[in-house]
């Protein structure tokens, strides 16, 4: 345990490091030896945690944001989720903007792709479960791609267009598509008509 609390302890330190410096310069800009000096820890321990400065950015946005999204219950609280998200966004809007403009649009789509195709992926598959449906792979495939993607997106959007902060808006907009269109989408392939 008191490992654990060492390693989750230096890495935080290099997340919170890495924060402070995208602040004054490009993402991009920013190596291990200016992260390790400013931590007054050597390269061999940055290299122990992290593969590299885009692995500490990952660990990053997982801990801070993604982690916490994958702990709602999304059949629920997914209009709790949706505003945590918007709420991190405004919270660290300088510290991402940094990042998007440094690494581009795409780089920082694929930060995320992964991470929200597990969380898509969990809402169809308790969706399905829920319904009582028995949907083919290949199709829950090309949803959980097809809501990843357009996911992904829009939390980018949000990070360099405000009016994508909209909460009396977006969450409303969101909420309509997961309530309404994802339900039928999977009735319309289980082979099962919708009751």
């Amino acid at each position: 345990m008191k490992y654990e609390t060492t390693t989750y302890n230096t890495k935080k330190m290099l997340a919170d490091t890495l924060k402070k410096l995208i602040r004054k310069k490009s993402f991009s800009h920013i190596t291990v030896r200016e992260l390790t000096d400013s931590c007054g820890l050597n390269r061999n321990t940055f290299y122990y945690h992290f593969e590299d400065i885009n692995d500490l950015l990952k660990w990053t946005l997982e801990q801070e944001a993604i982690d916490v999204v994958k702990n709602f219950d999304l059949m629920l609280d997914y209009e709790e989720a949706i505003s945590f998200v918007m709420d991190y966004i405004v919270e660290n809007e300088q510290f991402l903007s940094n990042i998007y403009y440094s690494v581009g649009l795409s780089e920082l789509r694929h930060f995320f792709y992964n991470d929200f195709h597990e969380i898509i992926s969990s809402l169809i598959d308790q969706l399905e479960q829920q319904m009582n449906l028995s949907v083919p792979a290949d199709f829950k495939e090309f949803l959980r791609h097809f809501y990843t993607e357009a996911l992904s997106g829009m939390i980018v959007d949000g990070i360099t267009n405000p009016a994508m902060r909209n909460r009396e808006r977006v969450i409303p907009y969101i909420s309509a598509i997961i309530k309404s269109s994802l339900p039928h989408t999977l009735s319309l392939y289980s082979g099962r008509p919708e009751e």
